[in-house]
């Protein structure tokens, strides 16, 4: 981790977002947090214990798969970073350890987290169990339905998953109880944010512990192709860890970085979550980014296939990226994600999670080059998503641009 990149300043900022809007209660935690990670991801022993975790419990590293089959339907050559084969099926877990064991290390005794696609909850559970501590896990009652699977295996490893009735029963909601929650008991609990959201230094410590996948991608990818680089890295953007994870290895090499949101349903507030194409700065859960915002500056309704891309905001280095011009941000629809979903599905024998297959539902539609070396982050595995996927489909007809079997 000795290559993380400066940002954010001392004050938790990546030039005029981020930052930490919170009540006064949660500042002393955060200084002890910001505090304890400064002096832990320096420390040989942390580290040598976080690395035997991810080797040993989490599977990694994970591989890198060439898409042979996918490239030639798209004329592009696509390696899927594989962290739909890390444990619990996602990327999630490569944080939910680290911060677990960062837990230990300040002497918490419980756990909370929020959850949208039930991965993070998943994830976190897992961890809590391996270090024996209680685990509450706060999920939008609409997410409790659709992703259903996910909240039987958080309940089989102990966690308390207590569905959020308010609001509009998402991720966002999800994320102001756990933050209630957190107010009211922060000297026993550490909460475990599931993304690269919230008040300082959530979005670097997030960050951190997620690098590990373009870390890991950027060596197999030389190795695998004989070229140092890819044209384009890729990876889909909701709360943005696993994209950032992703990015932080290549920032400022020449690779071209994409993030694909979700347009749900199209360009119009409320149907969509493409928070970078679509929205404006503003302050949510303790930071500031771009936001999706009516004409008064309320929070928009939203609305995406895809439970874990259901979310108003985005993480604030995702917005300085942006504003520098360090990364381009794209978006696809539900449709487009279906297409991805099923096209990975027929050509390679691997079922994605819906939130990366907005990725390979943007490249079908052909935006790059042909023969453009494609290295996509395939952040999570589509047993989740079976039902929802089963469901759109007997409503509608398949695709016309999904590939033959």
């Amino acid at each position: 981790m000795s290559n993380a990149p400066a940002l954010p300043d001392s004050s938790g900022r990546f030039g005029e977002f981020g930052g930490r809007f919170v009540p006064e209660v949660l500042v002393p935690a955060l200084d002890e947090l910001d505090a304890a990670w400064r002096s832990f991801r320096v420390d040989p022993a942390f580290q040598a214990e976080l690395r035997t975790l991810l080797r040993d419990f989490v599977g990694r590293p994970t591989p890198l798969t060439f898409a042979s089959r996918l490239s030639a339907d798209l004329g592009y050559r696509i390696w899927l970073k594989r962290e739909d084969l890390a444990h619990t099926g996602a990327h999630k877990v490569n944080n939910t350890v680290g911060q677990v064991l960062l837990a230990r290390r300040l002497g918490k005794r419980r756990i909370i987290a929020e959850t949208g696609a039930g991965q993070h909850g998943v994830a976190t559970a897992a961890a809590c169990a391996l270090f024996g501590l209680p685990c509450v896990v706060y999920m939008g009652e609409e997410d409790t339905h659709r992703q259903a699977v996910n909240v039987h295996r958080m309940r089989l490893m102990g966690a308390d998953v207590v569905p959020v009735t308010g609001g509009s029963r998402t991720l966002k909601d999800a994320i102001n109880e756990a933050l209630r929650d957190w107010a009211a008991s922060v000297r026993e609990t550490h909460y475990v944010v599931g993304s690269v959201v919230g008040p300082h230094p959530f979005p670097a410590l997030v960050r951190d512990f997620q690098r590990v996948i373009g870390d890991e991608a950027r060596a197999q990818f030389a190795g695998s192709s004989g070229i140092p680089l890819p044209d384009v890295v890729a990876a889909c953007v909701g709360g943005g860890s696993n994209a950032i994870g992703m990015f932080t290895a290549f920032v400022g090499t020449g690779a071209r970085l994409v993030g694909v949101e979700a347009k749900g349903r199209g360009d119009g507030l409320g149907e969509h979550c493409a928070t970078l194409t679509y929205g404006r700065p503003g302050v949510l859960h303790g930071a500031r980014s771009y936001l999706l915002q009516d004409a008064e500056g309320q929070i928009a309704s939203t609305h995406s296939i895809s439970a874990g891309l259901d979310y108003p905001g985005v993480g604030p280095e995702h917005a300085w990226l942006k504003d520098e011009g360090l990364a381009g941000y794209e978006s696809a629809t539900d449709a487009q994600a279906i297409e991805g979903f099923l096209a990975l599905s027929r050509t390679e024998g691997i079922l994605p999670a819906l939130e990366p297959a907005h990725v390979i539902g943007w490249l079908m539609t052909r935006p790059l080059p042909a023969g453009t070396t494609v290295l996509m982050n395939l952040s999570g595995r589509g047993d989740k998503d079976l039902e929802t996927v089963r469901s759109w489909l007997a409503e509608r007809v398949t695709p016309s641009r999904s590939p033959a079997v």
